[in-house]
């Protein structure tokens, strides 16, 4: 099957076409975020703070890297469990987020969020956070840096690759797959 190539920022015309099962190439910046900074980022909305980056357009990618190697901008990079970021996802969706990056099912209302918003789940390979570490080509911290490896960063990637698990149409590849090989729930 042929891989997608996506530039981010996203468009919604590029998302508009994704479907659950589409193999992506993604290359551009992404912001790093896991539950802890999540947390910061809707309590900053709710004080009616700006956030320390646009969301507009934008990708999180639910990773706390680990330190990087001599040479390297990040040590290992694999994805985070996404049913963490559930109960935010939905208003920082509100608010322009167009793509997410994890790993694992969502919530109806996630899945929902993403429908209303013309957004995609994406999923990154769990296990492989050494081989997803060599698409990253910059890092630096924008905020939270007392959170150590779950900071925000503004990374680069070239050709991330990953999966559509969830499309703008709400189909959803984990049920998708269920339904066709008759898992149960």
């Amino acid at each position: 099957m042929e891989r997608v190539k996506l530039t981010l920022p996203l468009d919604r015309a590029a998302v508009a076409g994704l479907r659950a099962g589409d193999l992506v190439l993604l290359s551009g910046p992404v912001f790093t975020a896991r539950d802890a900074a999540h947390k910061r980022m809707v309590e900053a909305l709710d004080r009616g703070e700006e956030l320390p980056f646009p969301l507009d357009g934008q990708t999180i990618y639910y990773v706390g890297p680990c330190p990087a190697p001599p040479g390297r901008p990040v040590g290992s990079a694999g994805p985070t469990t996404s049913g963490r970021m559930d109960r935010y996802a939905p208003k920082l969706l509100r608010l322009g987020l167009l793509g997410m990056i994890g790993k694992g099912k969502r919530t109806e209302e996630v899945r929902q969020a993403i429908v209303d918003a013309g957004a995609v789940y994406f999923g990154a390979t769990g296990g492989a956070g050494a081989l997803i570490a060599t698409c990253v080509e910059s890092a630096e911290v924008v905020a939270y840096e007392d959170l150590g490896t779950e900071a925000v960063r503004r990374m680069v990637v070239k050709d991330l690759p990953a999966v559509v698990l969830i499309d703008p149409t709400g189909a959803d590849l984990y049920r998708i797959g269920r339904e066709r090989w008759r898992i149960p729930g």
